[in-house]
């Protein structure tokens, strides 16, 4: 009896200590200690009293899980755990509108071979060099918009 109740007690601490340990093994070795604690009740108590530990595990399987995932993020210390912010930037420059740099100028800010960076009216963009190889400095012009850079050429 004090084997199935210590592996219950294993189990339970194990599934909760997943909260913080990432990776899932905890969880995993939980849950098996509660199943081995089943099994170990079958085989001492017989098919009534494997039941009732079977029965007993799920509930405390539940539980565990339903204070973890509902019950702890409502807490303060549970709200300290989950990320709470944010990010509202952007990884990529924004899109060129082509009404507003097509036949316009440029300026390579970095060389273009062909691909680079520009700069057209003070914001930088990424572009494709139809004239091929062009060193950083020169001037250019704006012919259109391929995807999500501009197409630019040698005036």
């Amino acid at each position: 009896m004090n084997a199935i109740l210590l592996l219950f007690l294993i189990g339970v601490l194990l599934l909760a200590a997943e909260i913080f340990l990432p990776g899932g093994i905890a969880g995993v070795i939980g849950g098996l200690s509660m199943a081995a604690g089943c099994v170990i009740s079958f085989v001492v108590f017989g098919p009534g009293g494997g039941t009732i530990a079977t029965v007993v595990a799920l509930v405390l399987l539940g539980l565990t899980l339903y204070l973890e995932l509902v019950w702890l993020p409502t807490t303060g210390f549970g709200k300290k755990l989950i990320v709470q912010s944010k990010v509202d930037a952007v990884s990529q420059p924004p899109l060129a509108n082509p009404g507003m740099v097509v036949g316009k100028n440029a300026e390579a800010l970095t060389t273009l071979s062909p691909s680079g960076y520009v700069l057209v009216e003070g914001r930088r963009y990424e572009a494709f060099c139809r004239s091929g190889q062009v060193p950083k400095g020169t001037l250019l012009r704006v012919i259109g918009i391929d995807n999500f850079r501009i197409i630019v050429t040698k005036d």
